[in-house]
């Protein structure tokens, strides 16, 4: 028996590439024909398993073809690759008036049909390009390709997942499947915390799912997934904006981990990269979230899908404002000729791995309850002083969200949010940049509450929510971790990473700071450019609004529209208004509104 055993075993090292690839073969195959059978069987409902079985064979003939046929590849586009570097000069200014064109035409035509309002987000855009141009390090130095094309880039990522039908049927599939997948977090929650852990909504229901992400992306990064998919993401980065490698893959790792874990992915060229390149790390940082927060602002309310678009389009927008506030003086060292290798994972196994993201979201659980307990003390104090110095001038509403709304309100209101809520926002992202997104997301979401939950918007004067386009707008300006309390958090995580780069780090942190504040506005901008909310708000509140207080804009498009669906209604005896009763002051406003000459208005 022995000597049969020794005579296997050494048939199957010798043959050891034959059997995994016979092996791999058969799972392989019995995996195809599970995906046939289910698609046989009802392909409406086999259509996601469908599209990632499609996607993945795509992406390993990739990979494969590229691995094997690199060389080649090379050769073929060499005389295009030449071409362009001979007549660049030229051609990059052929792009630039095409691309000018195409952007003047689509204002005119997108104007002329949605209305005045993405003008002033475009408007906003343009501001903040300027202004980051007035203020940049070496206003001289500026290269504009990568500030164009992370522009660009945004542009296409939010046409296709805002204004096209497919693009945004897939991200708002995603967010649901994400919010499916989250759920689950409440299992463990409710082993521990009992059946009325939803009593302590935010211990025992927000923070579980912070555990549970943690686990879930240290699983994948053991096994190999995010590393690929933050090469491939970095790697589109790195061809269309002329980046360098090591800002690509910590911009593309930002999608998807923390400002303090997505630079050990390329830990060991820290200490060789440009002072440029150190703030663009950082930038990335602070213009993005964290995955594991994400699920926590989607148990809040918030809308999944343009949580997800706004971190996918914050990405490039790090990269434009950093080289555009920073820009490259020196020459990088770490390039793709040299052989980027990212980290590995340590774990010797998936339960290890499992358990080790487990572990390791206990700081992150910590820091987070932590900073939501003094945070809001602190702000309840500053509440309470302001008052009581605003009371001696018979101010007694004078509080910290007014002072931050009254600074950032002219922000806000740039990025194409409505002016009667540009306010609330301006507090809002005062929340986020002197605390942190986690309590702008919190008071963002009781807005999201109040509208979904109707009546009036104002009461007493005081705007109860706001329109889902200016809630779109905030979601995109507060996903993104610039606030003063992440500084220390950047500046001790990278220190200790690269301990010769202290001083560079400690001076270029504010600048990045600033930089990633200003790659969220961006990002909102475009949002505020291409997003199209459906009708928000109730006809009948609406008009009620318009009709019972002076400071409503009773001719806004909303308005409007409520006022032809009225009088269209009227004419075939049609109920328009479910839930809202007609009245004869709701006529009196659509006849201020639209000058309808017919028997109604008579």
């Amino acid at each position: 028996l022995e000597k049969k055993y020794d005579e296997v075993c050494d048939f199957c090292k010798k043959h050891k590439t034959r059997i995994h690839y016979v092996v791999y073969g058969i799972l392989i195959a019995a995996y195809l024909a599970v995906v046939i059978a289910a698609c046989s069987l009802n392909f409406q409902r086999a259509m996601p398993l469908f599209v990632i079985t499609v996607l993945v064979i795509f992406f390993i003939c990739w990979d494969f073809l590229i691995a094997k046929y690199e060389d080649k590849i090379a050769a073929f586009f060499n005389p295009g690759d030449r071409y362009l570097k001979k007549h660049w000069f030229w051609l990059k200014w052929v792009w630039c008036a095409a691309l000018i064109i195409i952007i003047i035409c689509w204002l005119i035509f997108d104007t002329t049909k949605r209305g005045t309002r993405q003008l002033i987000s475009f408007g906003g855009l343009v501001m903040y390009v300027l202004l980051m141009l007035i203020f940049s390090k070496y206003p001289t130095r500026v290269a504009w390709r990568p500030v164009f094309s992370g522009i660009g880039m945004q542009f296409i990522l939010g046409i296709l997942i805002l204004r096209t039908k497919v693009g945004f049927d897939v991200f708002n599939w995603l967010g649901i499947q994400i919010q499916t997948f989250l759920e689950y977090s409440d299992t463990g929650a409710k082993f521990v915390f009992g059946d009325k852990y939803t009593d302590h909504f935010f211990a025992f229901k927000v923070l579980p799912i912070v555990v549970f992400f943690s686990t879930v992306m240290s699983m994948l990064y053991h096994v190999g997934f995010m590393q690929w998919l933050i090469g491939k993401v970095g790697w589109i980065m790195h061809i269309f904006m002329g980046t360098t490698p090591v800002e690509s893959l910590v911009a593309a790792g930002n999608i998807f981990v923390g400002q303090t874990e997505s630079p050990l992915l390329v830990r060991p060229y820290l200490p060789y990269i440009t002072k440029s390149e150190l703030h663009a790390v950082m930038t990335a940082g602070f213009s993005t979230i964290a995955g594991s927060v994400l699920g926590a602002y989607i148990s809040f309310g918030v809308s999944s899908s343009h949580l997800l678009t706004a971190s996918v389009m914050s990405a490039p927008a790090s990269l434009a404002a950093s080289k555009l506030f920073w820009p490259e003086t020196e020459k990088p060292q770490a390039t793709l000729r040299s052989g980027i290798k990212m980290g590995k994972s340590e774990s010797k196994n998936l339960l290890e791995a499992a358990s080790q993201g487990a572990s390791a979201s206990i700081g992150l659980v910590a820091n987070i309850t932590v900073n939501v307990i003094s945070f809001l003390a602190l702000l309840r104090f500053l509440d309470s002083a302001l008052s009581w110095f605003g009371n001696l001038f018979d101010y007694p509403q004078l509080n910290f969200e007014n002072i931050c709304a009254y600074v950032f309100m002219p922000f806000s209101f740039m990025m194409g949010v409505d002016w009667e809520d540009s306010f609330i926002v301006g507090g809002l992202l005062g929340y986020k940049t002197f605390f942190n997104e986690f309590l702008a997301y919190e008071r963002l979401s009781k807005f999201i509450q109040n509208r979904e939950k109707g009546g009036s918007m104002y009461i007493n004067g005081v705007k109860r929510y706001m329109t889902v386009r200016s809630e779109v707008i905030a979601t995109y300006a507060l996903c993104g971790f610039a606030n003063f309390g992440s500084l220390g958090l950047v500046i001790g995580g990278l220190t200790s990473i690269a301990p010769s780069k202290k001083k560079e780090i400690a001076n270029g942190a504010f600048r990045a700071m600033i930089a990633g504040t200003v790659a969220c506005f961006m990002t909102a901008c475009v949002a505020g450019m291409l997003t199209i909310p459906g009708l928000e708000v109730p006809c009948h509140i609406l008009l009620g609004n318009a009709s019972n207080f002076t400071d409503f804009p009773p001719n806004n498009t909303e308005t409007v529209e409520c006022c032809w669906h009225l009088f269209v209604s009227a004419n075939h005896s049609e109920e328009i208004f479910p839930g809202g009763n007609y009245s004869l002051s709701f006529w009196k406003v659509c006849c201020q509104i639209l000058g309808q000459p017919a028997f109604h208005c008579t």
